[in-house]
């Protein structure tokens, strides 16, 4: 089976399995082209590893999104479904290890730091996925898929003492906001990515973003 047969089955496992709308094939396909993009800047990228784990990057978000216990990562157990997928589309044992790792590191929870060039651009064009204009679409996006306000009546200590758990994971989704989640992880972005193409963009993404929620703040506020 050719590397293109591949894609196109990898691709449409990933269709039917994704519903949610922030994480949904079109995501996966922005994060696909980043990551072909970001693979331009540096050096002996093997786009046998890239491109698949990219592809596959979000397979088990619907299980983390249904989860109510906290317990489920999704990068974890993705890496883990990716496995069969990929040994089952008869991928090179040495070639299924690498893009699980990809996979397993490309969020910062799991505590798994990407250790190759596949997985830092994995995890830098997931994350830049999420900034800028783009990022800002996706946070309106969850905040009405889990019936979010704009704002919260507590601050955002207290928020983070009442809503969080040790490992970061919300308790209840429904009381974040996007402005929240710019503050405690978007804005924070492009100090934590590892290529030098995608700290540039990052830094360019968060400019927009900054200049955003500072409007948004003032507009909500009947200041401006």
């Amino acid at each position: 089976m050719d590397m293109d047969t591949k894609h196109r089955k990898i691709i449409q496992i990933v269709k039917d399995k994704l519903t949610c709308s922030a994480h949904n094939l079109d995501h996966v396909f922005r994060v696909y082209n980043l990551c072909l993009l970001l693979s331009k800047y540096e050096k002996d990228v093997d786009l046998e590893i890239l491109i698949p784990a990219a592809l596959l990057h979000d397979i088990a978000r619907v299980e983390e999104s249904e989860d109510k216990t906290g317990e489920i990562d999704h990068a974890v157990l993705g890496s883990k479904i990716a496995e069969d997928i990929l040994r089952k589309l008869e991928y090179e044992e040495e070639k299924i290890q690498k893009i699980k790792h990809c996979i397993v590191a490309h969020r910062f929870r799991t505590g798994n730091e990407p250790n190759t060039i596949e997985a830092k651009i994995l995890f830098d064009s997931d994350k830049l996925d999420i900034i800028g204009a783009t990022g800002i679409a996706r946070s309106f996006m969850l905040a009405g898929q889990f019936g979010q306000r704009l704002t919260v009546d507590e601050s955002l200590d207290d928020y983070l003492n009442n809503n969080t758990v040790e490992n970061g994971r919300l308790k209840d989704v429904s009381k974040h906001t996007p402005f929240i989640e710019y503050e405690v992880k978007l804005k924070k972005i492009p100090h934590k990515l590892y290529t030098q193409k995608a700290r540039e963009m990052g830094n360019e993404r968060l400019k927009f973003m900054e200049e955003y929620f500072n409007r948004l703040k003032l507009e909500i506020e009947g200041t401006e």
